[in-house]
């Protein structure tokens, strides 16, 4: 089955299931079951079964999955491969934060160089990534496509619009601001105190008995 005629809530899940076989996979095990796959991502065995269905068969009933199997697929399919560059711009707190992270740990991805408007960050490197000045980033980023933003809100806009400019067809969105963007550009919106109120809300309305959302 094509990649493009996998429903999104699957494709959303590919990476929870990488990450988990790649932890097994380093602790030399060979096979795992649905339900510890469920279990480990906090998903039902049913839907780990139908996602893994659109791919064709990659397991064995009574057998369960081949880890090292399972784990070469899905590197494939989620280009594990291929490093994808990324280009943070807005170096605060939160984008401090994720300089000093990064992400080749875990996954494919990498970033490459930072933006800020401060003076005074300009010329650090920070993580490994070194900081340049905002106004040199159409000159800078011509063959990265992936963006981090983590700006003030009222630069949102402004900075999703030059990054299109300049070739940019995925942008990660931390701040609150809901950007515009062409039907060909993919935004992710991440807000993390819609998501923050959001878990109160639940925890207060909606208790668990035992189990997980």
């Amino acid at each position: 089955m094509s990649d493009n005629k996998i429903p999104q809530a699957t494709a959303k899940r590919l990476p929870l299931y990488y990450r988990f076989l790649n932890n097994l996979y380093a602790k030399g095990k060979l096979r795992v079951s649905s339900k510890e796959l469920s279990e480990a991502v906090k998903v039902d065995s049913a839907t780990i079964r139908r996602d893994f269905s659109y791919f064709g068969a990659l397991g064995k009933k009574g057998y369960g999955y081949n880890v090292e199997y399972l784990l070469g697929f899905f590197r494939k399919t989620l280009d594990q491969d291929e490093i994808t560059r990324i280009v943070l711009i807005g170096v605060g707190n939160l984008g401090t934060a994720f300089l000093q992270y990064n992400f080749t740990k875990n996954n494919n991805t990498k970033i490459e160089m930072a933006f800020d408007a401060d003076p005074n960050k300009v010329g650090q490197v920070i993580g490994g990534v070194p900081i340049y000045h905002i106004d040199d980033l159409e000159e800078k980023i011509s063959n990265i496509t992936v963006a981090i933003l983590t700006v003030p809100v009222s630069e949102a806009q402004i900075i999703t619009d030059r990054l299109i400019q300049a070739g940019t067809s995925g942008i990660l969105n931390f701040t609150p601001a809901r950007i515009t963007v062409p039907d060909e550009v993919r935004v992710h919106h991440i807000d993390l105190a819609v998501e923050l109120q959001s878990l109160v809300y639940f925890l207060k309305h909606y208790p668990l008995d035992g189990g997980t959302e």
